[in-house]
């Protein structure tokens, strides 16, 4: 039998929280030719979600920016796992402690259940990053990727 009705996805955040870290999202891509992407779901089917953050990472086409220099913040809540991958533009430029200092972040403010804040703030800091290392180009700099949430099951 063939339904007609689709399963309605899993609300994570209100439409306030939403639109703020949509909106830290785009202030910080707007300081750089970087892109940033936030990713949440309800489980992991990984083991580690660093796993499942390269599997969306490009799955997302997060690869194709012009200088490598894309990052995923990967979120599964249920499951209470995170996990942040930068393409090896971005990458070697901070290294793999980067990418740790700022999973520690979203855990302290995920442990208080401040959900949006700890995004907002990882995502901004990545902004920070990705300026200083991929300045915003007046001449061609265009937006690479959709700075909306995606969001899994």
């Amino acid at each position: 039998m063939f339904s007609f009705f689709k399963r309605k996805p899993p609300q994570f955040f209100t439409q306030e929280e939403n639109a703020k870290i949509v909106e830290a999202i785009r202030m910080a891509e707007k300081r750089t030719s970087g892109e940033v992407r936030v990713f949440v779901e309800s489980k992991c089917r990984f083991v580690d979600p660093l796993d499942r953050a390269y599997e969306l990472f490009y799955g997302l086409k997060m690869d194709a920016t012009d200088e490598r220099n894309a990052v995923l913040v990967y979120v599964a809540m249920k499951h209470r796992q995170l996990a942040v991958f930068g393409d090896e533009g971005i990458h070697q430029k901070v290294g793999t402690e980067f990418w740790k200092k700022e999973v520690g972040i979203m855990l302290s403010h995920f442990n208080k259940e401040n959900y949006t804040e700890g995004l907002s703030q990882v995502v901004t800091e990545i902004g920070d990053v990705l300026q200083s290392h991929f300045p915003y180009e007046t001449k061609g700099d265009k937006n690479e990727l959709p700075d909306e949430i995606v969001f899994g099951k």
